[in-house]
């Protein structure tokens, strides 16, 4: 018998949920090495990118936002009477603000579950990978209705679509399928 961590019910050795508590537990087999247990492996370079992402979006986030505050750009969209008003801009770039500031805050998130090992985190990382690959051409079909003359899948959408298309290609089977996975991401 072993007891849960969570509650601590005694519970079978071969239990994969805890009776009480329903804490899920990763039955180990005795030829798993220890050495799959930790950061390391593939897992490196998922640690890598979940530690740069959040300070990759602030800088994108800077460099894409800040200038439309500072050179007028607001204003001249959002008061009416101005040749270029478009009323629905201001929606836009607070939904694409929001959104953003969402995901800044989930991969903040993201590194406290990675390095806290919780069983969490291949979940939310999955959750990011999907709800960029539904807010990349989303957003860029709601961006062209609201300006004709702008391409929905102009080459920088296309490539920050790629990219988290490839992402999601290569990492998502791993966090679902790796022993490593597994074994690291278990309070």
């Amino acid at each position: 018998m072993k007891t849960c961590k969570k509650c601590n019910t005694e519970i079978e050795d071969n239990a994969k949920f805890c009776g009480t508590c329903g804490e899920e537990y990763i039955i180990q087999k005795e030829n798993t090495p220890k050495s799959i247990e930790g950061i390391g492996g593939w897992l490196i370079l998922v640690a890598i990118g979940v530690v740069i992402s959040p300070l990759r979006l602030l800088a994108e986030l800077s460099k894409t936002y800040l200038p439309i505050f500072k050179d007028g750009t607001w204003e001249a969209l959002t008061s009416p009477g101005s040749e270029v008003y478009n009323s629905a801009f201001s929606t836009l770039l607070i939904g694409e603000i929001l959104f953003n500031s969402l995901m800044v805050l989930a991969s903040i998130y993201l590194i406290y579950l990675l390095f806290a090992k919780k069983s969490f985190f291949p979940k939310l990382y999955i959750w990011i990978i999907v709800f960029s690959l539904i807010f990349i051409p989303l957003d860029a079909v709601i961006v062209s209705s609201i300006f004709p003359e702008v391409q929905a899948f102009d080459p920088e959408t296309l490539k920050e679509l790629a990219k988290t298309v490839i992402v999601g290609i290569v990492w998502v089977p791993y966090m679902l399928i790796s022993k490593r996975v597994k074994a690291t991401f278990i309070h």
